[in-house]
């Protein structure tokens, strides 16, 4: 990268200020090096009233001078020390003044948890990308746990809370704790072994969830709960896995992979335990809210018996009142009978009044059959009378268009030997047989010969 400033040669429009090459080492070293992260060890390190720290950062063949203002240390949760490794990072700068070449710093950690962050954050990034931390891929954990496998270490003061919370809260609690170191090198094989055993005997024992617990510490300490192969073995679990690693303030892979997080181990048994409090008072609550059931079912069943027992009738009262009303049936019925008896022999008596004698009926209806026989005899007679009548006038205009009339006054009809009238001479032919009928007879004779046009003589 190329300067502003081009050195020339010796005039005296070229001459500077001491304040003005300061001031341009400073924006050359700023515009090239604006953020560069440093390993080194802390040595000269002060820390004046005004809150700024000031330190020398060295390493075997070299040294830098470092500024970290107020603003910037106050995020600072290491302290540091002379003699302590730190990854420092910040910008290189120049401080004009004196013209002293130093790095002005934004951060600064210890370099051993340094590196344990940087491989923690990898690791939660990596996972994170694989889904593990998603919440659709965890199971529900709740309060209705019976029997928990406690993954601690088998001493200090973490069992003693959690089993303390548990007796406090639920003692009917089944706790089965499965020691495993915390920390150092056998710890992450240990967990990773303990996962596995409660899952596999975790039908055979009862469990319903695991517990994985341990105290608070540095990073480092913490560092067997940031391990991939412990996080891949909570993931894998078939039962639920809750987190209470460290205090509220410490977070661990294992926290992000778990179904649940608690803060701490005792707040981790709250979760996973009822209140025996709360079910004392859901107890009483019940048990009073049944009493008043009760009380109300009896009330109601007493008020029930009283108004049957106030229906309730004696069997030899009621056979009283049934005799009583058998005896008023029975007068009923004979009231009935008589009243129909009465009735029949009214109507027994109307019908021998209509009834007579046979003989006396046949009388009458013989005199009856006289007299329908004589206007028969006399309509016949008229009827007779008048179909002769008509029967005459009939005649009459018969006669009057009958042929034999006309044959009568000298006329008289031709026929062949079929009988067919002869009207034409064209019905008949030469040597052929004809009748004639007069008034008095039939004349047969031989045709010999039929013109037409001829005049009657």
């Amino acid at each position: 990268m190329k300067s502003s400033y081009q050195p020339v040669g010796p005039t005296d429009e070229n001459i500077i200020s001491v304040s003005t090459l300061n001031r341009l080492a400073r924006g050359l070293l700023e515009e090239c090096f604006p953020s560069v992260i440093v390993e080194g060890e802390i040595s000269n390190l002060a820390m004046p009233a005004s809150g700024h720290w000031y330190l020398t950062l060295k390493d075997e063949h070299a040294q830098i001078r470092c500024a970290m203002f107020r603003n910037r240390n106050r995020s600072v949760r290491l302290k540091p020390g002379n003699g302590m490794q730190v990854i420092v990072r910040g910008r290189l700068s120049l401080y004009e003044g004196r013209g002293d070449y130093q790095l002005i710093l934004d951060s600064l950690e210890d370099a051993g948890a340094g590196a344990l962050q940087r491989a923690f954050d990898a690791l939660k990034k990596k996972l994170a990308e694989e889904g593990l931390f998603d919440a659709e891929r965890k199971r529900p954990v709740d309060d209705s746990c019976r029997h928990v496998a406690v993954i601690t270490s088998p001493t200090g003061a973490v069992i003693r809370d959690i089993i303390s919370v548990f007796r406090r809260r639920y003692p009917g609690m089944n706790v089965t704790v499965l020691p495993v170191a915390v920390q150092g090198e056998a710890a992450v094989p240990a967990i990773i072994q303990a996962i596995h055993a409660a899952n596999l005997h975790a039908e055979k024992l009862g469990f319903d969830a695991i517990l994985l617990a341990r105290g608070g510490g540095s990073l480092e300490d913490l560092q067997a709960f940031n391990d991939e192969g412990v996080a891949r073995a909570i993931v894998a679990s078939t039962l639920p896995v809750v987190s209470a690693v460290g205090h509220e303030t410490d977070v661990s892979i294992a926290d992000f992979v778990a179904d649940l997080r608690a803060p701490t181990p005792s707040a981790a048994a709250e979760l996973l335990s009822p209140d025996q409090a709360e079910w004392m008072a859901g107890l009483a609550f019940q048990a009073e809210r049944i009493g008043k059931l009760l009380q109300q079912t009896l009330q109601r069943k007493q008020q029930q018996l009283a108004w049957t027992r106030k229906r309730l009738v004696h069997p030899g009262r009621r056979l009283q009142d049934q005799a009583q009303q058998l005896d008023r049936l029975e007068q009923q019925l004979q009231r009935a009978l008589r009243v129909r008896l009465q009735s029949h022999s009214q109507r027994v008596s109307s019908l021998r009044q209509r009834l007579q004698h046979p003989g006396h009926k046949i009388r009458q209806q013989s005199a009856h059959l006289k007299q329908v026989q004589a206007r028969l005899q006399r309509a016949m007679k008229q009827q007779l009378q008048t179909h002769q009548q008509s029967l005459g006038a009939l005649a009459r205009q018969l006669d009057s268009i009958s042929p034999l009339q006309t044959i009568q006054r000298g006329y008289s009809v031709t026929k062949n030997t079929s009988s067919a009238v002869i009207t034409s001479v064209s019905q008949v032919q030469t040597g052929e047989e004809i009748n004639t009928v007069v008034t008095d007879g039939v004349i047969r004779s031989i045709v010999s010969s039929a013109s037409r046009g001829g005049q009657y003589e």
